[in-house]
């Protein structure tokens, strides 16, 4: 968020979530919002064409995962990638599960949700493939279909569920998300 005086107004007394894309941001998250979490910058990455750096993305989250504040963190991910290529990502990471959330992507099968969701404590729910577009029809089919399985019969998820570009009220008000975050303040707030 630019500047960062309207980052502090955003983040003052709130969560933040700070992207490796922007890593100068972490400080003055740390500094001034409730909590953070570290997003890998996968999304920003893949939207420029930029590749990402894993192993710098490791470096950074250990520089902040013993600050007070610091939540939780999103592990390493290929947004257009296969099972195979965003499970190697898994293994290959080398902090602690505790705090990492690895992301499911819609695209994925539902397979993969339930082993994901039995194993870590939160799991980041991300749209791609032909459920890129959040909110429409075949999202919410594929959604729907998401929720049976990392459900109980009461709606309960198995684990802390993550809404990635999930922050509008129609999506994030009607799914049993523990967090969800949102570029609206980033790519909007020049406009007035």
């Amino acid at each position: 968020i630019t500047p960062l005086e309207a980052g502090y107004a955003a983040w003052k007394r709130a969560h933040a979530f700070v992207s490796y894309f922007y890593p100068h941001q972490a400080r003055f998250a740390a500094e001034n919002a409730h909590s953070f979490a570290l997003d890998n910058g996968a999304f920003s990455a893949w939207v420029s064409g930029k590749a990402m750096d894993f192993g710098g993305y490791a470096e950074w989250v250990e520089t902040w995962r013993r600050h007070p504040g610091f939540d939780w963190c999103l592990i390493p991910d290929v947004i257009d990638g296969d099972e195979a290529q965003n499970d190697e990502l898994l293994a290959e990471w080398p902090l602690p599960i505790w705090f990492g959330a690895p992301v499911w992507h819609m695209h994925e099968s539902l397979d993969r949700l339930e082993r994901l969701a039995n194993r870590y404590p939160r799991v980041c729910l991300g749209s791609s493939g032909e459920f890129a577009s959040v909110g429409t029809t075949a999202w919410w089919g594929q959604m729907a279909r998401a929720m049976r399985v990392v459900c109980d019969d009461e709606g309960r998820p198995l684990c802390k569920l993550h809404g990635l570009r999930m922050l509008n009220p129609e999506i994030f008000s009607r799914l049993p998300l523990s967090s969800a975050d949102s570029t609206n303040i980033g790519q909007n707030i020049g406009k007035d």
